[in-house]
């Protein structure tokens, strides 16, 4: 008999989840026995993902969503409590940044717009999964932070600010909904091999401007997607029961 997978029955909504981090997460996620709601901006994207998830045997749905607008994420919620009759693990991942550049020349649509989708969309998650995990008397917040957050490079000023919001909103909410049973961790990964590689680096990917980079990590290598998918595991699953308010680098040392 085949052991059940380390997240076996759980249900997860990961947001972001059609490309990057978020897509590696799901993936991972369903192999560990979890039912997945692919969420995404994207809805060719999710579907993408959800297509490949369900034709590898597993059970997923996905969802299009604005992550900083609360009547898409009410039903986002809604739509997996239809589905899967409860949600465990609510991953907050969708992020977007601004190019590495001067802190003014950013403009402040663009600076509104990046912290509607990187700090208010956890607050919108709150409003929207905290009354389910409260009935269910459990529930599982994965936040998705940066290194950003704990060493902060020129040039990503206010994309640095929005990952510190995220780790002192993650560490506010662990100790808050502890007394629920609800839990509340973030992940800080380090710059990765995904399609916001450039936008953080403000140049071409090159292999000079890729050496710069991978100087200031110790383990010498860029942050892969199956890096933080691995960690939101652990995160997630069930013996990580007495784990809450950690913000955990994934980042070759780079923090250190």
């Amino acid at each position: 008999m085949q052991t059940p997978g380390r997240l076996h029955d759980l249900v997860a909504i990961v947001t972001g989840g059609g490309s990057g981090f978020g897509e590696a997460m799901c993936h991972a996620f369903a192999r560990e026995g979890a039912r997945l709601v692919v969420a995404d901006l994207n809805a060719d994207s999710a579907a993408r993902v959800t297509a490949a998830l369900t034709a590898a045997g597993h059970t997923a749905i996905s969802f299009r969503v604005d992550v900083a607008k609360s009547p898409e994420m009410r039903d986002l919620v809604q739509a997996a409590l239809d589905r899967f009759g409860r949600i465990d693990v609510m991953v907050n991942n969708a992020g977007i940044s601004h190019a590495n550049q001067p802190m003014l020349n950013v403009t402040e649509e663009f600076f509104d717009r990046l912290f509607q989708v990187n700090v208010k969309s956890i607050y919108l998650s709150a409003v929207h999964c905290v009354p389910v995990f409260r009935k269910q008397k459990s529930g599982c917040f994965i936040n998705i932070g940066s290194t950003a957050a704990v060493r902060p490079r020129p040039g990503l000023c206010w994309y640095n600010g929005s990952k510190g919001a995220v780790t002192l909103i993650t560490k506010s909410m662990a100790v808050e909904l502890a007394p629920d049973n609800i839990r509340a961790n973030s992940l800080n990964p380090a710059i990765a091999d995904t399609p916001l590689l450039t936008t953080f680096m403000g140049a071409a990917d090159t292999p000079e401007n890729r050496a710069r980079f991978l100087a200031s990590i110790p383990l010498g290598r860029l942050c892969q997607a199956t890096d933080v998918a691995n960690a939101a595991v652990f995160l997630a699953e069930r013996s990580s029961s007495f784990i809450t308010g950690v913000c955990m680098e994934v980042d070759g040392g780079r923090c250190i």
